[in-house]
């Protein structure tokens, strides 16, 4: 047993964040907070996080700050029996993994459940009320398409398209340049199987590659090696990839259409990208740092992900979209298996269970993918070193799109990172948001606040002053004082001021005294409300009253 204090220790340390995986319920009766309203009960949170990777449910504290306050009515209920109650409820609930562990305090004898909430069955959601949940953020709703449709299309260990025998297709189908690729690249990836390797033909070899099987040709080598004529075998699937230039404004430029084998086209495509020069003057330097817009290794790798984890029963393309002097799109159809892009990078969490795993294996075996999630991490990091904005993942529509900007956007950011080489990459990706202008949760807002290097009120976080007094950069400074404004009590007072000269003013007449005076980063919208919260404050603080729709100084105030 532990002591209150030693139990909420426990949890901070275990269970210490709300997230997709974990939510804190006070539930002081589990009479009608087991199964009762909709999206407020247990069972919608049992349905929400099983629906993601599976979690846990701490009740008996106090969302926010933990404070212990203890079941106090269990109704009938105990750890065994709740189990039954819940797997009723819960359509689809896997009841192995389901555990409810019963914590009681030795000093204030207050009660704590946490249920340990089982992973969803593949391609099976979890109902509760006849509707399936899942997390966003903190939070629950009712499940999304898009969510519906990723735990539907859920890839089993069984299941491989790419691994599939061809069995009208000869070697005779595969390009001979492209088996010579593949060699050198086997060799830079296998160096102490060099001599070993003189001895293979390529029957061998392709075997050996895992592209082959027992010499009959797969998808996979297909794929990766097939002349572009023998694309055929692969239907009703195709293998392209759509290069388009764009402009800024979104015009079409030039196309082209590259076909397999894939282990040349993905070369023939880099070429085609308009990688040009890019400078960059650090505040700490005269001296330009010059590099190409793009780090290739940033080209090569959302390129060979989208090969790699294309759903080919989509029948679809991928594209490569190149908007110019600008950034690069890669799209390919298919879910984001790991779910989150934040479980590959901070997390270290791969998914353990991959698409089209034998062609993953073989372009591995090729030097074209890095598994375990370690390229995408790199590209994180690549772009991080050039103070460029951070890989942008948009997981909608059943696609995954990847932006890869080749320019920085905002001088502030760029400055943070020049200053400061030991962030870690958690920390970058948090202040990549904000540069971005994405919502903040409470904790990663709490985490910038720490660093120093933000400030104003959500939703209108904006890089700190810090960065721009070390920068010695006037307009950095300039902008500062924009985004920032004047506290509340100098508005008041202009306010003030202008009813004392003109006995009263219209809201409209407020609006156009400190319109212009509010920070740029507000919208029109957004100034407008800040200006009815002043008016609001101070008629709350009896200083002005409001008649017939026109605002004056209140009578005890001029007294006074």
């Amino acid at each position: 047993m532990m002591t209150e204090r030693e139990l909420k220790d426990y949890i901070r340390s275990h269970y210490g964040v709300e997230n997709e995986e974990c939510e804190w319920k006070e539930y002081g009766s589990l009479k009608s907070n087991v199964a009762g309203r909709a999206g407020e009960d247990l069972i919608s949170y049992i349905s929400a996080i099983a629906n993601m990777r599976g979690g846990h449910i701490v009740i008996g504290v106090k969302d926010g700050t933990l404070h212990i306050t203890g079941i106090k009515d269990k109704a009938s209920y105990t750890t065994e029996n709740i189990k039954l109650r819940l797997q009723g409820n819960c359509i689809n609930l896997p009841i192995e993994g389901l555990q409810v562990n019963e914590y009681i305090t030795s000093d204030t004898q207050k009660v704590v459940w946490i249920v340990d909430v089982p992973c969803h069955y593949s391609k099976l959601p979890v109902y509760a009320h006849n509707k399936a949940w899942q997390r966003l953020g903190d939070s629950i709703c009712e499940m999304t398409s898009e969510r519906r449709e990723k735990i539907l299309n859920e890839i089993t260990a069984q299941e491989d398209w790419s691994k599939e025998i061809i069995e009208e297709a000869s070697i005779v189908d595969l390009d001979e340049n492209a088996i010579a690729k593949a060699r050198y690249e086997f060799q830079k990836r296998n160096p102490t199987r060099v001599e070993e390797m003189k001895n293979w033909d390529d029957i061998t070899f392709l075997n050996k590659a895992k592209i082959t099987i027992n010499g009959k040709i797969t998808r996979t080598a297909i794929i990766l090696l097939g002349k572009e004529e023998s694309e055929h075998f692969l239907s009703p699937s195709v293998m392209k990839i759509r290069w388009s230039l764009r402009t800024l404004k979104g015009e079409n430029k030039d196309y082209e259409i590259l076909s397999v084998p894939m282990i040349l086209s993905a070369d023939k495509l880099l070429a085609k990208v308009r990688n040009v020069k890019y400078q960059y003057v650090r505040a700490d330097s005269m001296f330009p740092d010059e590099m190409l817009r793009y780090d290739l290794f940033c080209i090569r790798e959302p390129l060979h992900n989208c090969i790699a984890h294309q759903d080919y029963t989509k029948q679809a393309r991928i594209e490569v979209i190149e908007y110019e002097d600008d950034h690069l799109i890669f799209q390919n159809y298919a879910q984001f298996l790991p779910e989150t892009v934040e479980n590959v990078v901070i997390k270290d969490s791969p998914e353990s269970i991959y698409r089209n795993p034998f062609l993953v294996e073989a372009m591995r075996n090729l030097n074209m993918i890095e598994t375990e999630g370690g390229g995408i991490k790199k590209m994180f990091i690549h772009q991080s070193k050039r103070f460029f904005p951070l890989p942008e993942y948009d997981l909608s529509d059943g696609k995954v799109r990847v932006t890869i900007t080749g320019k920085v956007i905002d001088e502030t950011f760029a400055h943070i990172l020049a200053k400061n080489s030991d962030f870690t990459l958690v920390e970058i990706m948090l202040l990549d948001k904000v540069q971005k202008r994405k919502p903040l949760n409470n904790q990663e807002l709490k985490t910038l606040r720490k660093m120093g290097y933000v400030e104003g009120r959500k939703p209108n976080i904006y890089l700190s002053e810090k960065i721009a007094k070390i920068t010695d950069n006037p307009e950095l400074k300039a902008e500062y004082i924009r985004n920032k404004g004047f506290d509340d009590e100098y508005y008041k007072s202009l306010i003030l001021q202008y009813l004392r000269q003109y006995n009263s003013a219209a809201k409209s007449d407020i609006n156009r005294l400190l319109y212009s005076k509010l920070p740029e980063i507000l919208d029109a919208v957004q100034k407008k409300k800040k200006i009815s919260n002043l008016l609001y404050s101070l008629r709350k603080e009896g200083r002005i009253i409001s008649e017939a729709r026109r605002w004056k100084i209140s009578q005890n105030l001029v007294k006074n």
